[in-house]
């Protein structure tokens, strides 16, 4: 199933806006790379966070993506969140700088929230779209296992 609800669109578009500008940041992104995570769930991520509205939606492609980001949320949370400050403030970094670089680091794990909450809405509104679009047949969320804990692996229960 295709999606092109522009909403959606939308939703999505703010995700990797987000996720670029917060939690990817030039001061955060060597932290990331340091947590235990494969590289075939960074890709989904890089896929769901640099989209462009123009390109097909597909469900089933935006729900492993969705998975992937629950499951570095919730690394994210676990392994990079209560160190993070140590991990960063490793780096030479003067004046401005330093600044935005605190700045990154002190917000982190709200702007971690924000993501998961965003990528959690998303979640959200695809499974009524899957569902209305079901008709009579069971939806394609229901037939995937790992989508069980996606909202546990967001909101961090």
């Amino acid at each position: 199933m295709q999606i092109s609800d522009s909403t959606i669109n939308r939703l999505i578009e703010r995700i990797g806006e987000h996720y670029r500008t917060n939690i990817s940041s030039r001061f955060i992104r060597p932290a990331l790379l340091q947590i235990p995570f494969d590289n075939q769930s960074w890709d989904q991520i890089e896929q769901l966070t640099e989209k462009t509205v123009n390109q097909g939606l597909h469900l089933d492609e935006l729900y492993r993506q969705i998975i992937a980001a629950a499951h570095f949320v919730a690394v994210a949370r676990r392994d990079l969140v209560p160190g993070l400050r140590a991990r960063v403030s490793r780096s030479d970094a003067s004046g401005q700088d330093r600044i935005l670089r605190d700045m990154a680091v002190s917000n982190f794990a709200s702007n971690l929230k924000v993501f998961a909450d965003l990528v959690n809405e998303l979640f959200v509104k695809l499974v009524e779209e899957d569902k209305k679009d079901a008709k009579g047949h069971m939806p394609l969320y229901a037939q995937l296992p790992d989508l069980a804990n996606v909202g546990r692996l967001l909101v961090g229960g």
